[in-house]
């Protein structure tokens, strides 16, 4: 007998026997549904052995037309790595401001107010408002810049650099379903007509002691998005009800169908001894994760903890490279600077 797992309105549900998902699918048709050997989750109406005898299910919608523009790429470098995107006539990505590393002549350059996605465009001046609105409460800028090919003929080019060492993740969101949960400031540049908004944690614990907040970056559509992740990139793939314990600071992304919740590390003496913090994220599939080895809030804190307090900084200079110690910086030159 399957064991099956249903998503709906992204709760999930299971495992269920056939009998029982087949009884839940009659009751709300809409969802989704994975069992071992799916490799990914599917609509309930392209299931046949969940969809048999439904008849609200039995037809798959038409596919839905590409919104966003197809755009090809690649990755170049292996600590600091850029993206190179190559653009046919009338095609477009976004960024976020000051991504940019160079640009081909036919490539033109524009400031746009909201996320410049479809769903933007659409909505006239409020569409754009509302765009502009969740970039906000995300730490973003109002603005977008949009890179469009306005040359008659040929392809052009434009790179996008990362802001700090690590390593770009590119996703394409119609091979995912459609949707990616990424921490906030990860997203570097996608194929115009991504949309870019925001995921609240509904969990109150989640969101106070989950590293990312109540508020993280929620990218949806069908085109090409890339997200920085800091130092060494890992991807792991969870089946259905398989966890993984993860560091709240080096998750980078995950699908929606994987369900993210904090945990306690262990007892006191773990929590306050071990290094580690008082909580970790607990992933529980089905879904790809995306881990980062570096994240640039403990990259940023060992650099400010290893500033010396006399200049500024806000830690204190404990003689490293030197048995001397501060007599050492004296005669090395550090202390006249």
């Amino acid at each position: 007998m399957s064991e099956w797992y249903l998503s709906f309105n992204g709760k999930q549900e299971g495992p269920l026997g056939d009998d029982d998902a087949k009884a839940r699918v009659r009751s709300n048709p809409g969802g989704h549904a994975w069992k071992e050997g799916f490799a990914e989750w599917k609509p309930i109406s392209q299931v046949p052995e969940l969809s048999s005898g439904n008849p609200g299910a039995m037809a798959a919608p038409p596919p839905t037309p590409s919104v966003a523009h197809e755009i090809d790429y690649k990755i170049f470098g292996e600590e600091m790595q850029f993206v190179e995107v190559e653009l046919d006539p009338g095609e477009s990505a976004v960024a976020e401001a000051g991504a940019m590393m160079y640009k081909d002549l036919p490539i033109n350059l524009s400031t746009v107010f909201g996320d410049g996605s479809a769903k933007s465009d659409q909505g006239g001046f409020m569409g754009k408002l509302v765009g502009a609105g969740k970039r906000l409460i995300t730490g973003e800028s109002l603005f977008i810049t949009v890179f469009t090919h306005q040359g008659g003929s040929g392809k052009a080019k434009v790179a996008f650099a990362s802001p700090y060492p690590g390593s770009l993740i590119p996703v394409s969101l119609k091979d995912i379903g459609g949707s990616l949960i990424c921490q906030k400031d990860s997203f570097l540049c996608a194929a115009k007509g991504v949309s870019i908004g925001i995921h609240f944690q509904r969990k109150i614990l989640t969101g106070l002691f989950g590293g990312e907040g109540f508020i993280m970056q929620k990218l949806e559509g069908d085109g090409m998005v890339f997200v920085h992740a800091g130092g060494c990139l890992v991807e792991r793939e969870l089946r259905a009800g398989e966890t993984l314990h993860v560091d709240t600071g080096c998750i980078v992304a995950f699908q929606p169908s994987v369900d993210f919740e904090i945990q306690q590390v262990g007892g006191i003496k773990s929590a306050l001894f071990g290094g580690e913090g008082l909580f970790f994220a607990h992933m529980t599939g089905p879904g790809k994760v995306w881990m980062q080895s570096l994240p640039f809030s403990r990259l940023a804190g060992r650099m400010l903890q290893a500033a010396p307090a006399s200049r500024g900084g806000g830690g204190k200079n404990r003689g490293e490279g030197s048995v001397l110690g501060g007599l050492g910086d004296l005669l090395d030159g550090d202390g006249f600077r």
